[in-house]
């Protein structure tokens, strides 16, 4: 049977939850892949608990992947859902305020019954009446579990294996609806279980009959189609993840630099993809260290710094904490080096899964003595593969160790990128020492900029010692001398000062007369940017700028934000941005909104606030 009636849109949200078992983050995370390869804008918002494995249809165990896919620019995951994909009474529970009205709630109606129920704390049958859910939203009861089971008669599999194949039946009622189309599908599915033919044959067989259900009974609603738009430049695209990128970023720079990357690392959630991503890199000369603790992660990168490597370490919060003493030696050795800090909820192990820009402060000031440091925070999941190439180049041309700000929601979530091809990346020229300087020695360095010459050890005419000790500016051996301390305190802050060369100004989006000013770094910039976006187009007058370089700031910083009679900016955590622009720009007046729920903005919320403050 053919489609009867198919909607086309400009962009919709689709939510899928259930059991961490379940598997839902490989069917949103195949489905946003799908429509990122025919050219469809995503972002995506994985949400997951911490517990490896919370009890069965409990809501402690509810893990969710929300993905908004559109024909134009995407900036959010979205606020609230159009349609949702409700495993069991569980996921319906702690996502139903997602869903808009007018929306659709396709459940298993299998995984309802009276236990299910009571497991989610429902006093009563009706769990949709429970919840006062809108008689707007359209209830499409589906047998997933037993159509599974049906799908897989005959294959061998014990009951346990065959309700493991129950998202792939989710994921093709999926593809039917939005007209996704299955040969691309099949191939990611090959992809990720090529080396398993077993379940490899079984998930394509469910991902199929999931497709023909929904195409044979059309489930009394319509489908979608979702067209890529025209807009879109030429070339090849794919959906990226925030830590992915992060990885292609960090490959990218040493082939650019013609040098060898080195990552010393310890796993940590949710930095640990990182590493996992550079280790399957052995093809291009990449170097992968899983050391013991953290400390030894950061300890040997230096050390491959120092032998000539571009050297990277990632972590968490936590784990940035740990290795402030070697970020330290770093910056007294003047030594290259990138350390991604993919932020999370804290503090101390806080939620580990949970997104919060909690970290900004311990970066830019959580180490002894005056140690400054280049901080850089991406705004997408995309802008990651950038932001980590241009914190590689900053490194290896100013040596100096720069700390990238990324989150569990840029790491773990997607958008589309668009392939760009090595040469027309930015060169990255390490500040090597003239092969014809003479008296060479630990603080030899450019006057200009006041960067320190690089020497490889082994380099004939060019051995020194370095460490962790105060240098003596001229000769470069151990010096206590107040004056010259002094001398080399304010020399390594202006060689980061200098950094301010070489990054673009503030650029202000909207109106420059506007009435209200949005500032944000990082990882709010898609929630900010649509909330300007969609009041601008009410007919509101505010504008926005948006930081991804933290330290230095950029030069015209204070030019702009005393530009605008309000200020307000927003972040999440307690106001750690705020405050620090208010210390860098005496006199600056601004307001602040603050969220440290361990969850993205969301645009509704912020337009309530700056009509308040428009007021």
């Amino acid at each position: 049977m053919e489609n009867i009636n198919v909607e086309e849109m400009d962009n919709v949200v689709v939510l899928f939850a259930g059991d961490s078992g379940d598997g839902m983050q490989l069917t949103g995370t195949l489905f946003s892949n799908i429509s990122a390869e025919i050219g469809n804008e995503i972002s995506t918002f994985p949400d997951y608990p911490a517990e490896i494995r919370a009890p069965q249809g409990t809501l402690g165990g509810v893990s969710g992947f929300q993905v908004h896919i559109g024909s134009g620019k995407i900036y959010t995951p979205g606020d609230e859902a159009d349609v949702f994909v409700a495993m069991n009474p569980a996921a319906l529970k702690i996502n139903i305020r997602k869903v808009k009205k007018g929306g659709t709630i396709i459940y298993d109606e299998n995984s309802f019954q009276k236990n299910d129920l009571t497991k989610a704390g429902f006093a009563t049958d009706n769990p949709f009446t429970e919840l006062g859910v809108s008689e707007t939203i359209t209830l499409v009861p589906t047998p997933l579990t037993n159509l599974t089971q049906t799908s897989l008669e005959g294959f061998g599999l014990d009951n346990k294996d065959i309700l493991r194949s129950k998202n792939m039946f989710a994921l093709g009622l999926i593809c039917w609806l939005f007209n996704r189309p299955m040969d691309k599908a099949e191939h990611f599915i090959h992809n990720k279980f090529r080396k398993k033919p077993a379940v490899l044959e079984a998930n394509l067989k469910v991902l199929n009959d999931g497709f023909n259900y929904g195409n044979n009974l059309h489930l009394a609603i319509s489908t979608y189609s979702i067209v890529r738009s025209d807009s879109t430049l030429p070339g090849k695209y794919t959906s990226i993840s925030g830590n992915t990128a992060t990885a292609y970023g960090l490959i990218a720079a040493a082939e650019k630099a013609g040098l060898q990357l080195f990552l010393g690392s310890y796993p940590i959630t949710p930095a640990s993809d990182i590493m996992q991503e550079l280790a399957l890199r052995r093809d291009l000369g990449v170097k992968v260290m899983q050391c013991e603790d953290e400390i030894a992660g950061i300890t040997t990168a230096i050390g491959a710094s120092f032998a000539g490597c571009l050297a990277a370490t990632n972590t968490s919060g936590p784990g940035l904490a740990l290795k402030s003493e070697a970020i330290g030696l770093a910056v007294m050795a003047e030594l290259p080096l990138v350390v991604i800090d993919v932020m999370r909820g804290g503090p101390s192990t806080g939620m580990p899964t949970k997104t919060e820009q909690t970290d900004l402060l311990q970066a830019l000031h959580g180490r002894n003595g005056e140690s400054p440091v280049v901080v850089i925070a991406p705004g997408t999941p995309d802008d990651c593969f950038h932001y980590t190439f241009m914190a590689s180049k900053i490194a290896l041309e100013y040596m100096t160790p720069v700390i990238v700000l990324t989150d569990a929601f840029l790491g773990n979530g997607t958008s589309l990128w668009r392939l760009p091809k090595l040469a027309d990346l930015p060169e990255i020229k390490p500040n090597y020492v003239p092969a014809d300087l003479t008296g060479y020695n630990a603080t030899t360095r450019n006057e200009d900029t006041k960067v320190r010459y690089w020497a490889v050890p082994g380099t004939e005419g060019f051995a020194y010692r370095n460490g962790g000790l105060e240098k003596d500016y001229y000769k470069g051996g151990i010096s206590s001398d107040p004056e010259n301390h002094q001398k080399m305190v304010e020399t390594r802050a202006a060689k980061v000062k200098g950094v301010e060369n070489m990054i673009p100004d503030l650029e202000i989006f909207g109106n420059e007369n506007a009435d209200l000013l949005i500032v944000g770094w990082g990882s709010t910039r898609g929630h900010l940017m649509s909330s300007v976006v969609s009041m601008n187009k009410k007919g509101k007058n505010v504008a926005m700028v948006h930081f991804n370089y933290i330290n230095p700031l950029p030069r015209n910083t204070e030019e702009v934000l005393k530009k605008f009679k309000k200020v307000v900016v927003c972040e999440l955590n307690s106001g750690q941005f705020a405050g620090y622009l208010r210390a860098e720009i005496p006199g600056l007046n601004i307001l602040q909104y603050n969220k440290v729920q361990g969850q993205p903005f969301t645009v509704t919320e912020l337009e309530k606030q700056f009509e308040i403050i428009l007021k």
